[in-house]
């Protein structure tokens, strides 16, 4: 299974965020996020609204604004975090610009959904504040230059 960028970016910003203590005056912005992992500031806005919508992450405007995971967001299923950021489609696409004309007759088809679903099965036991615990969390505090704050620590 691959993950898209996007999907990969998310789960990153989740992560960046669960390990975050600034005092709420000193919250980071997605400008912030966006630099301390070296990916583009487009790409993370258009992510962080997306987990926004989810519910996952608040962003809060103004003096002292910024991002802040929500519990929603500390203790979502990494799986279930996945599979609404992949969307519910195949791994291949059967039925595209050209459809392939084994698709009424393919047991292959059903065979990656059915390890799709595993895949992402295997990922729910998992939060974002498994993702985080050590040894995880101090090398993201190190990346991200944050203050120390380990879940269950």
């Amino acid at each position: 299974m691959r993950l898209t960028r996007f999907t990969d970016l998310a789960l990153r910003v989740l992560m960046r965020l669960a390990v975050e203590e600034a005092p709420e005056a000193d919250l980071p912005t997605t400008r912030d996020v966006a630099a301390a992992m070296e990916v583009p500031y487009t790409h993370t806005a258009k992510v962080v609204a997306r987990l926004q919508h989810l519910g996952l992450v608040e962003a809060r405007r103004g003096r002292g604004g910024g991002l802040v995971l929500t519990a929603a967001g500390r203790t979502a299923p990494v799986g279930a975090v996945i599979r609404e950021l992949e969307g519910a489609g195949d791994v291949v696409d059967c039925e595209g610009a050209a459809p392939c004309p084994l698709r009424g007759a393919c047991v292959l088809r059903g065979a990656l959904r059915r390890a799709q679903e595993a895949f992402f099965a295997s990922l729910d036991p998992l939060t974002v504040n498994d993702l985080v615990a050590a040894p995880t969390g101090p090398v993201l505090l190190g990346i991200s230059g944050s203050s120390p704050r380990i879940p269950g620590a």
